[in-house]
């Protein structure tokens, strides 16, 4: 029998902060930050909040997940140094998960099937069968990922899909990913923070969008794939942990 563990999970490589507490495979809370980027105002009051309502203290936190990037600069250093410094100070294990694919897993909120199995990446079955998850990298570019559907009669019987990664992270401009993924024999449906602003110049035959309360990652969603990479003993580093950029930070050089 697996042990169960308490678990941190850390959501703040998009826009809206959050944080959770898990024992084992169950979401004990989770709290959404109350504005747009307050990841470095309410992490730690919201971690707190959540050790206090379940009675815990810092040193039963046995396992850290992150939201490893692409995504915010800054709110992946905050991540990442928080995961660092409970390594440290508690030797708590550290998973990160791949940002895209926490958008990704956003849709299977839309079916509430019970006791759903996401070893191997299994998600409810759907109507779309193919998703790209966008995130705005700034500067005219996006960091953007493609999963398809594949199902076999048995799987369609059962209401599972299993979805594959075709397009792994990339950073691309609009006109590339719409040259390549816009088909109306395929259609792909879209979702992530960097349709906030931009969703109308993603507008083409066979591009659709999923409801934009689907469209940011949460802390929930790290602790869901976290746990399956923690199973699978897939821990990080705390040394050698770096966020994935996927680009480097803008920088301005002085010069003389």
């Amino acid at each position: 029998m697996t042990k169960k563990r308490y678990i941190l999970a850390v959501e703040t490589s998009s826009r809206i902060g959050s944080v959770v507490i898990a024992l084992g495979e169950k979401m004990l809370g989770e709290t959404v930050f109350s504005a747009p980027l307050r990841h470095s105002a309410e992490i730690f009051p919201a971690i707190c909040g959540l050790l206090d309502q379940f009675d815990l203290k810092p040193g039963q936190i046995e396992h850290v997940y992150i939201s490893g990037g692409p995504g915010s600069f800054t709110g992946l250093r905050i991540a990442t140094t928080l995961a660092k410094t409970m390594q440290l100070a508690n030797a708590a294990k550290i998973v990160t998960v791949d940002t895209l694919d926490v958008v990704a897993a956003n849709v299977i909120d839309l079916t509430n099937k019970k006791n759903m199995s996401m070893s191997n990446h299994k998600f409810p079955a759907m109507n779309c069968k193919r998703v790209a998850a966008v995130l705005d990298a700034k500067r005219g570019q996006f960091f953007i990922a493609v999963y398809d559907c594949e199902t076999n009669d048995r799987r369609q019987a059962e209401g599972w899909a299993v979805w594959r990664k075709i397009l792994p992270d990339s950073l691309m401009t609009i006109s590339q990913f719409l040259t390549r993924f816009a088909c109306k024999t395929k259609p792909i449906w879209l979702l992530g923070d960097g349709l906030l602003y931009y969703k109308d110049k993603f507008q083409a035959d066979g591009v659709h969008f999923l409801d934009e309360k689907y469209w940011s990652p949460r802390a929930g969603k790290v602790h869901l794939l976290g746990r399956q990479m923690a199973l699978k003993e897939q821990f990080a580093d705390a040394l050698t942990l770096t966020p994935n950029y996927l680009r480097k930070p803008d920088v301005t050089i002085k010069t003389r």
